[in-house]
């Protein structure tokens, strides 16, 4: 289903220096490889040349994008505003690692055009860093977020992961504290997802670490959205959290109302007129088909109305706007309140969602059981 949604533009740098203990994203930590991966997402960039006229958001994700030295970052924005339209209102982010970049390096990357900063922090306690296999400690965590500001980033976006095993409420209230303490104009406050495949979620299968019931995993998101609320934040989307709506990050935005988008690197996705389609994750078969002059994608789908329709009725509950009753039905033909009135209205009832001025939108009560919300 098409949109005058303006699309967004994300580029994965699927590099890391070292692999932390709890990801599964698609990421190498070898770094010989990144001379042939730049030639081959340049070839990608002109083999879209003509299918997107323009972005107001790039977002530079990874991995770890900062482990690339700042001429190569130079590289990649000269030849993204070379083959596309940039709009010069545009967002553009980048993630990155504390550890990588000085003062001088973030006043550079603001020469580029650069925006809006996420800096990947995860935890303000040593041993959790330590838990999780980050290569920097909570005091260069704090200098780069204090450099990023005096770099002139007005936009700064802090990583945060809860939920840890052994992780006690009170040492994530510290972090939080901490974190507040910065004024970063943006929050991402993600549960930790326990992968079989990573070493830290085989040693909490195998129960050599301790794992948190559901009942406490709630009371960390109950508490997170209560403590950044009182202290200004608007609690957005279930993980994100923004010094108001102008802070809010608008490129993830696209992800969740079915506007275009457009990624380019290994795994990454792109959406566009119902079609979704998905870059090999094997950084060589990625780099082989490009050498080749060849999308280098993996599998795509055609989605009908009624998959567009349950994506946006899920997607829209994750979110504090909740779902436009008239843009629901205009877009995808359903009156919600004719077709699920009645458990619509017992969830208000049981406070999980508000029905108000036209819309359905999830309390927190409701965010903290999302997905099980989807399922009505």
């Amino acid at each position: 289903m098409a949109t005058k949604a303006v699309p967004g533009l994300y580029i994965h740098i699927p590099f890391c220096r070292v692999r932390c203990a709890y990801c599964d994203f698609c990421s190498t930590t070898d770094i010989a490889l990144i001379t042939d991966y730049l030639h081959a997402l340049s070839k990608e960039i002109e083999l879209y040349r003509d299918d997107f006229p323009t972005f107001d958001t790039v977002y530079l994700g990874g991995g770890t994008p900062s482990l690339l030295s700042l001429n190569q970052i130079e590289a990649i924005m000269e030849k993204i505003h070379n083959v596309f339209s940039i709009q010069h209102s545009s967002e553009i982010t980048i993630e990155v690692n504390p550890a990588d970049l000085d003062l001088v390096d973030l006043e550079r990357l603001r020469g580029l055009g650069i925006n809006r900063i996420n800096i990947g922090v995860q935890s303000l306690e040593e041993r959790e860093l330590i838990l999780l296999g980050r290569r920097h400690n909570s005091c260069l965590a704090l200098v780069a977020i204090e450099e990023a500001l005096k770099a002139g980033f007005e936009n700064i976006g802090i990583d945060l992961i809860y939920g840890l095993p052994g992780q006690r409420l009170s040492r994530w209230h510290n972090t939080l504290a901490k974190a507040i303490s910065l004024n970063p104009s943006h929050l991402s406050c993600y549960e930790l997802e326990l992968k079989p495949g990573t070493p830290l979620g085989r040693k909490c299968l195998t129960r050599e670490l301790p794992v948190h019931s559901q009942e406490i995993l709630r009371d960390f998101f109950m508490s997170t959205s209560e403590i950044l609320e009182d202290s200004g934040y608007v609690h957005y989307e279930i993980s994100n959290f923004a010094k108001g709506m102008e802070k809010a990050s608008r490129h993830n935005q696209k992800y969740w109302d079915h506007t275009p988008y457009l990624g380019l690197g290994p795994s990454a996705h792109s959406f566009k007129a119902n079609n979704r389609w998905w870059n090999h994750e094997s950084l060589a078969e990625y780099i082989q088909d490009l050498r080749d002059n060849k999308h280098p994608v993996s599998a795509s789908e055609t989605l009908g109305l009624g998959e567009l329709l349950m994506e946006a009725w899920f997607l829209g509950l994750r979110t504090k706007r909740g779902i436009d009753l008239d843009v629901f039905q205009q877009r995808y033909g359903c009156d919600l309140m004719k077709e699920k009135g009645p458990a619509l209205i017992d969830l208000a009832k049981a406070g999980l969602i508000i029905i108000e001025s036209g819309s359905v939108r999830p309390t927190r009560s409701g965010m903290a059981v999302c997905d099980a919300l989807a399922l009505i």
